[in-house]
């Protein structure tokens, strides 16, 4: 009884051990890996909102007869940007900033003789933000006509923005994504294998550079403000598997 009981648990395990060495034999022979790419979402657009900067400035021995002249200066210029088509809550003065100034005095010996005090200066800067683009665009070109009523006003260029971003940043995600699954999709049909599943998906640096701009791209972004027309562009890397 015994002897044939043995037996019977002998062709049970030789059975057991085939299927198990089968199984092996199936999964060793099947294609598995994984295919990484990286995916590439671009898109042009034009700037919807402009900073514009600009600062002018009266000098004096007298502060309170530096400041008088600054503010006429101040209301000369809310006037002319006003009549430009700037509304008036559009401008933004800052605090004026006062600087004395000395000269400092050396004998003919080289040595210091003290510093003599040479009056004031007093800096008014402005700030515009609109979403009237082309108007601030040309207004910060004619400026220099404030010359002509003696004033010096010094213009900065001005700064494009996009009030979109978010939504153009999700929009760039998505044809990166996509980029990079079609790029995927090929690598698998020709190395004569199926697309299995996403393991893992890494969003690069979001850059945005001028149109044609020659701009080159940052490891930790570029966010170009100086050009009206731009190029947004971020990569997406997918690694999937292969079955």
């Amino acid at each position: 009884m015994n002897k044939h009981l043995s037996s019977i648990l002998f062709a049970l395990a030789i059975v057991i051990a085939s299927i198990v060495l089968g199984n092996a034999v199936i999964k060793r022979n099947r294609p598995q890996g994984t295919i990484h790419v990286t995916g590439l979402g671009e898109s042009n657009f034009t700037s919807d909102l402009v900073v514009w900067e600009g600062n002018f400035s009266r000098e004096s021995l007298d502060l309170k007869s530096a400041y008088a002249d600054l503010e006429k200066d101040k209301k000369l210029v809310t006037e002319y940007l006003i009549s430009k088509g700037i509304s008036a809550d559009k401008l933004i003065f800052n605090a004026v900033n006062t600087n004395p100034k000395y000269r400092q005095n050396y004998s003919n010996d080289g040595r210091y003789l003290g510093q003599t005090f040479e009056g004031y200066t007093l800096n008014q800067s402005l700030k515009i933000e609109s979403e009237d683009v082309e108007k601030v665009e040309r207004i910060s070109r004619e400026i220099t006509e404030l010359l002509n009523q003696g004033i010096a006003f010094y213009s900065q260029p001005p700064r494009y923005y996009y009030t979109g971003l978010e939504s153009l940043k999700l929009e760039m995600i998505a044809k990166a994504t996509e980029d990079a699954r079609v790029r995927a999709e090929r690598i698998a049909e020709n190395s004569k294998g199926d697309l299995g599943d996403l393991i893992s998906a890494n969003m690069g640096i979001f850059q945005i550079t001028g149109q044609n701009s020659g701009e080159d791209y940052s490891w930790g972004g570029t966010f170009n403000t100086a050009d009206k027309n731009k190029t947004a562009s971020i990569t997406m890397k997918l690694v999937f598997e292969v079955d």
